[in-house]
């Protein structure tokens, strides 16, 4: 595939693991956002895992994407050049040594973050801390031995080796991306983590002004990745446990993401999260708060209320959860909790709407527990569906996740008067039930009910459903709240003041 390039752009796009090859709330923002500013050039980074993992762009390129590149963090690091004997360079793998003693608990925060700007000058390209040295050199090889040695008590030394290999490697894939990315005035990235460590070098090096959007709080929804077979056994909110409750590997990642996180935080200006539970956590991961500021998502009105009129006079009995069959969206407890509907109601159905094939192993999971629980002829799995093509035919969203931010599909179904039953995660509790008093006085769009509780989700459908009265209630609730405080134009004006103003501190920098 031939993709567009250009010598310079308004703003750069920084995209980890989302558009334009993953489908989903992300990535439909982006495009939402890309294709609402045509007068602004946009150059996109896309950061991927392995090649491999990824197949055809599930978005096409807006007009004005002008250029666009895409980095795999793990393909050279797992598969790099022959090795060759070399020392290393003493006094860089001194200060990369000293910086991860700095990470110990009581060192004070600007030191370690001084001393992660030293490193991070060092690994872009003519630094003293090369690629080849980190994985081939006799110094880098003493550290990694003296290191597990001291702190790692789990003991495969092999594992060990290869975590802080594939931890540490795409670092220098950054430094080469910063120092070669063309001219742009704007740095925007969606997430921290990789890209937004990428942010935050081309900001240290160039001076270009870094938005940071967070949907969902990147640290956070690692450590639900590390604790998932834990959660899955005792149903608790992962990410509050004690990490020192992992192992020593995975404790590593969380401080490497955290200190990532941070870095991107020091960076960045402003910093925007779509709710205010995820805006105190930004402050509480080290985030400045005179930076930090809500923009909630919000829907394109005129394409999705007019589905309202395509509905039938009564709700369909049927339950849709839209979304990627992976398992941070829980579909078992979905699929769990439509045997005891079907119980209750036999004509109802189960409709799975979203993509299969970034956990395919997931997927066939879910395949297996409808086909265990004899539900082959209620539940079906759609795969990718138009969003106005579904929503006139439904009777409840449905979101079973473990992990959530703001989610648009929500806010979709308001837009055409679908009611939704979701777990209490991320803001989902705000959009159901109201956050201010005269949002609560608009009355609740649906229910609310605890994460990997199948009983309570089947129970809380049943209610809306089996109730038309009920059901109408939260549908004009719900329109009533999407249409008060949820719409495009209300974020897309405030990202419109946030670019200008930080194209206005470009021009007056340079």
């Amino acid at each position: 595939m031939t993709f567009p390039r250009a010598d310079s752009a308004d703003i750069a796009l920084l995209l980890e693991g989302t558009f334009p090859y993953v489908s989903g709330g992300v990535s439909s923002w982006v495009n939402q956002i890309i294709r609402a500013y045509p007068q602004y050039r946009f150059a996109l980074v896309f950061l991927g895992s392995r090649r491999a993992d990824y197949g055809a762009f599930k978005y096409a390129l807006p007009a004005n994407v002008v250029h666009f590149e895409e980095h795999f963090l793990y393909d050279g690091v797992l598969h790099g050049e022959r090795p060759t004997a070399r020392p290393g360079d003493a006094q860089a793998f001194e200060l990369a040594a000293r910086m991860h003693d700095t990470f110990s608990p009581g060192t004070p925060v600007e030191e370690t973050l001084a001393a992660f700007k030293c490193i991070a000058a060092d690994i872009l390209p003519g630094g003293k801390l090369k690629l080849a040295d980190f994985l081939h050199s006799e110094r880098s090889w003493n550290i990694v031995c003296d290191r597990y040695r001291r702190f790692c008590a789990d003991p495969s030394f092999v594992d060990y080796f290869w975590t802080v290999r594939i931890m540490h490697g795409p670092l220098w894939m950054l430094g080469t991306v910063a120092k070669n990315l063309p001219a742009v005035r704007v740095l925007h990235t969606i997430s921290t983590g990789y890209a937004g460590l990428l942010g935050a070098l081309l900001h240290q090096t160039r001076g270009t002004p870094l938005i940071l959007s967070e949907h969902g709080i990147y640290t956070k929804e690692r450590k639900i990745d590390l604790f998932k077979s834990e959660w899955i056994r005792d149903n608790r909110n992962v990410f509050q446990r004690d990490s020192s409750e992992l192992s020593y590997f995975r404790q590593m990642w969380i401080r490497y993401f955290e200190w990532m996180g941070r870095f991107c935080y020091d960076a960045a200006d402003p910093i925007i999260a779509l709710y205010e539970t995820n805006r105190l956590r930004q402050i509480a991961d080290g985030a400045r708060a005179e930076r930090c500021f809500n923009i909630p998502n919000g829907v394109n009105l005129k394409h999705l209320a007019p589905l309202r009129a395509l509905r039938p006079l009564t709700p369909p009995p049927v339950l849709c959860l839209i979304g990627r069959v992976v398992p941070i969206k829980d579909i078992k407890t979905f699929i769990r909790a439509m045997r005891s509907v079907v119980n209750h109601m036999p004509q109802a159905q189960g409709w799975i709407a979203g993509p299969e094939d970034e956990d395919k192993a997931y997927a066939q999971e879910c395949r297996n527990l409808v086909q265990s629980l004899g539900l082959q002829e209620q539940v079906h799995f759609l795969g990718f569906q138009k969003i106005d093509q579904l929503l006139p035919k439904i009777g409840l969203c449905i979101l079973s996740s473990i992990s959530e931010a703001l989610p648009l599909v929500i806010l979709e179904g308001y837009a055409a008067g679908v009611p939704t039953v979701s777990t209490d995660v991320g803001s989902c509790r705000q959009l159901i039930e109201g956050l201010t008093p005269e949002d609560k006085a608009l009355g609740h769009s649906g229910a609310v009910v605890n994460l990997a509780d199948p009983q309570a989700l089947a129970s809380a459908a049943l209610a809306l459903l089996g109730d038309h009265a009920a059901w109408h209630a939260a549908s004009l609730a719900g329109i009533a709240r999407v249409e008060r405080y949820y719409t495009d134009d209300m974020m897309l004006q405030s990202y419109r003041q946030v670019y200008e103003g930080a194209l206005q501190r470009s021009a007056a920098e340079r």
